[in-house]
């Protein structure tokens, strides 16, 4: 029991899982949170970095899901702007959803308790803790042309592919239904079977072998089924022959049947790391504790309980928390290692062979871009929010334009802010660049395919991202064996991408959380219901 009579909750990481988690318990039961939070500044992966008084988006956070419970609760922290409330429509995944005035009319009980809980602690609304609506448009960078993303079998993209490699894609397509690979062993079988080799070679294998550092034929088929639709080749071919004869004008990816890419997202004014913020706040002021530049060193073990946590701060000093709950958002590899209680040696062997992709974000302060929807257009920026740099000959993946997210990240509105993503190890020679030639590299490459001009940059910033992926190959075939131990530690729930290793967005990360803290006030130890929180395509822009 903690201070006043209360149960403790220590929860290892400040970012979506570990904050919804520490609100969830502190609105909604009797559980004092303890966070521990290894960076001076809350958020994890969902962070806002500021730099020079601009704003930059670690990876890019749209703010859409189909969870009412998830929806409600971010408009719960940070309401529309007024300036789009009122009734105001999204549209996301085809689907459309009538947003109130800011408030809480459709929320459910709970929220209406949290609330409560909120005025009672004297918290007041902040005016600036706002959601802006915003446009959403990504397309892919290639051969220094734009195509839709994903990628669309329509005129205007087969007119940039050229006549011979739409004659290649399309025998391709033919030889993939005919000939189809069997058995499928591994991701480039799973591609070449949905969607012909020449065009996996030309839109799928660089991009995919970028993020995650081999190649294709490495990665588990299992990876493409949970990240790609279930499309037939038949259906791929005839959709083909109809954009062919000009009878049809939908996508590759059919969305006249399958969901189709959101149009529209909700995005926190000041970025991301806003609504982590303004939860902070609102958890300290509700009773729970937050311990910044503080990490775990070991989970004290009683039979199948954890009893305390010992942490230390920056300085070294040690402190032990004994606690009633324990949520684990840290990296698997690392929990395991924490456990001073007796760990199977086959547990100890796969978790420690558990690999990350991670990831480097240069941010980029220019006075314009090269590029241009069009060169009659008077609009200074194209409208993306992502561009997908599909070109294998430079090793950035991912472009983001920090203005057409929210202009408030930029402090210069005539200034162009865009975050160029890599991809790496901590092994790699990348990962280990001084920062300058890190924002070298990355204005070196744009400016090779024709992005922006080097000589229009006017600052820069490089920020780097340990285990931002957790990956699908390596030892992840037996990480049942771990999830089946860690689980059966009653009072331990793992949430969140790193803490169940597994690639979750942000709202599936907080949901592993609410559901968690159900459990709880359930009284129920099993866990299954929290791996089955939907992570299903349908969460990824796609129907599953």
């Amino acid at each position: 029991m903690g201070e006043q009579g209360k149960r403790t909750a220590v929860i290892i990481g400040a970012g979506p899982a570990g904050l919804t988690a520490a609100y969830e318990l502190l609105t909604r039961t009797d559980v004092r949170p303890i966070v521990l939070e290894k960076n001076p500044d809350v958020g994890g992966l969902s962070r806002t970095i500021e730099h020079h008084g601009n704003l930059m988006d670690i990876g890019g956070h749209r703010f859409f899901s189909k969870s009412d419970r998830v929806m409600n609760w971010w408009l719960m922290h940070l309401p529309l702007e007024s300036s789009a409330a009122g009734g105001t429509e999204i549209t996301y995944q085809q689907k459309t959803r009538r947003i109130e005035t800011p408030g809480l009319s459709d929320a459910q009980a709970q929220q209406n308790a949290a609330a409560a809980a909120e005025r009672a602690a004297g918290l007041t609304p902040n005016p600036e803790a706002v959601m802006l609506l915003r446009r959403r448009q990504s397309r892919i960078y290639f051969l220094g042309k734009f195509f839709a993303y994903p990628v669309q079998m329509s005129r205007d993209t087969l007119s940039k592919l050229g006549l011979l490699r739409t004659i290649r894609i399309l025998f391709s397509y033919l030889r993939a239904a005919l000939f189809p690979p069997r058995p499928v062993k591994n991701l480039e079988d799973f591609f070449i079977r949905r969607f012909g080799k020449e065009l996996y070679l030309t839109f799928f294998k660089s991009y995919t072998e970028k993020v995650w550092g081999v190649p294709c034929q490495q990665i588990s088929a299992a990876w493409g089924e949970q990240r790609v639709k279930s499309l037939s080749v038949r259906r791929s071919l005839r959709h083909f022959l109809k954009q062919t004869l000009g009878r049809a004008t939908q996508d590759i990816f059919q969305k006249q049947t399958e969901t189709s890419l959101i149009e529209q997202f909700l995005y926190p004014k000041y970025g991301p790391g806003q609504m982590w913020r303004e939860v902070a706040c609102k958890v300290e002021a509700l009773g729970g504790e937050i311990l910044r530049q503080t990490q775990p060193r070991r989970l004290e073990i009683v039979g199948p309980r954890v009893q305390a946590v010992l942490v230390a701060d920056g300085a070294g000093q040690q402190r032990r928390i004994a606690c009633d709950f324990v949520f684990s958002t840290m990296p698997v590899k690392e929990l395991a290692g924490l456990l001073d209680g007796p760990v199977p040696k086959n547990v100890r062997e796969v978790a420690a062979g558990l690999q990350y992709r991670d990831f480097i974000a240069v941010g980029l302060l220019l006075n314009s871009l090269r590029i241009k929807d069009d060169v009659s257009s008077p609009a200074p920026l194209v409208a993306d929010t992502w561009i997908y740099l599909q070109d294998p000959d430079v090793l950035a993946g991912r472009l983001l334009i920090f203005n057409n997210w929210s202009p408030y990240l930029v402090k210069d509105p005539s200034k162009v802010w865009i975050g160029v993503e890599y991809f790496c190890y901590e092994s790699d020679n990348l990962w280990k660049l001084p920062e300058e030639e890190m924002a070298r590299l990355a204005m070196t490459e744009l400016e090779r395919i024709g992005i922006i001009d080097a000589r229009e940059v006017v600052d820069w910033r490089v920020e780097r991202v340990p285990k931002a992926y957790p990956a699908y190959f390596g030892a992840y075939e037996r990480f049942g064996e771990v999830q089946e131990f860690l689980d059966g530690f009653e009072n331990l729930f793992l949430v969140g991408r790193n803490g169940m290793h597994k690639y979750n967005n942000q709202d599936h990360s907080m949901l592993t959380a609410m559901v968690a803290v159900d459990n709880i006030i359930a009284g129920r130890t099993e866990k299954s219901n929290i791996w089955a929180v939907n992570t299903e395509m349908e969460y990824h822009e796609e129907k599953s």
